[in-house]
């Protein structure tokens, strides 16, 4: 049945409904608009746009080395001479080690998001499409996994590891793969038996082939949700983790690592916790916000007629 004409076609003929227009997909064009119509998606991807932009270009936007240290100049206020947003307790312009922390930030955003989805994508869609003992086996280990707080496994993963931000990326990572692989297994089940499938099946696709051309691509709505709600987390766990120590490791800038120097400093100035800790709640808020945008515009669209 064609979506645009209501005229029956036969299967494997121009005109049969592509995976882009079957239930709970939108023609990428649809999207767009639905997106661009709320100012609120328009606002957070810009802002994730521009923090991505002043990390990319760090080196040539920072003021000053983000590692020199000035303790004449220490405990500045924002708009001094010289110091746009100020200085540390150790004289260090706060301006250049926040362009710098974002450049950490997306790092570890971007990296663990990857490992996570590398190890949780393709044996979720495997468990999702053939179930039986393999999805049992690898359910019971995500669940498992699950079980424990997230943060409080990648602070382990780390201890037993070391503190660095190689390492951290891997644990947050690491506990990103069970989420991966539900979100995945869910929107594969969702979609296995549907009438598309069945007659893959029939005319002798393979599991592979299958997988990768019709359930994956039907699977990607809540796989695009979760990759963004993933961001904001990595962005608050590798500043949680670095703020206890866990991950970047001193002098090198990065916003919780910033949070807690600026705790330090917090009776002689505030300016230092304040200005990292507004950057990491826009940018998780943005990231939510999002997530939240993308999935509101692949809803379905018999709903938006």
């Amino acid at each position: 049945m064609s979506l645009e004409s209501g005229t029956p076609t036969a299967p494997g003929t121009p005109g049969t409904p592509g995976l882009t227009e079957t239930a709970g997909r939108v023609a990428p064009r649809r999207f767009v608009h639905r997106f661009l119509g709320r100012k609120v998606n328009v606002l957070a991807a810009g802002f994730l746009f521009v923090v991505t932009l002043l990390a990319l270009l760090a080196p040539w936007l920072a003021p000053h080395d983000p590692l020199t240290q000035d303790i004449p100049a220490a405990h500045l206020p924002p708009f001094s001479p010289d110091h746009l947003l100020g200085t540390d307790i150790l004289g260090r312009d706060v301006l250049s080690r926040m362009l710098y922390g974002a450049r950490v930030a997306g790092q570890a955003a971007l990296v663990s998001v990857l490992i996570g989805m590398g190890l949780g994508v393709i044996p979720g869609a495997m468990a999702g499409y053939l179930g039986g003992w393999y999805d049992a086996v690898l359910s019971r280990i995500a669940d498992t996994v699950l079980s424990f707080p997230p943060l409080l496994l990648a602070m382990a993963i780390v201890g037993v590891m070391g503190t660095n931000l190689t390492n951290a990326m891997l644990a947050i990572g690491l506990v990103f793969a069970p989420r991966f692989f539900r979100v995945v297994r869910s929107s594969v089940i969702s979609v296995r038996e549907e009438t598309y499938i069945e007659a893959s099946r029939s005319i002798g696709t393979s599991t592979a082939k299958i997988i990768r051309r019709h359930v994956f691509p039907n699977a990607l709505s809540p796989l695009i949700v979760q990759i963004s709600l993933a961001c904001g987390f990595a962005i608050l766990a590798e500043a949680s983790l670095s703020y206890l120590g866990l991950g970047v490791n001193p002098p090198d800038p990065s916003w919780g690592r910033m949070l807690q120097e600026g705790r330090e400093s917090l009776f002689y100035t505030k300016w230092p916790l304040v200005i990292p800790g507004i950057a990491i709640a826009l940018s998780v808020l943005a990231c939510n916000l999002l997530g939240d945008g993308v999935r509101d515009s692949m809803g379905d669209e018999r709903g938006h007629k």
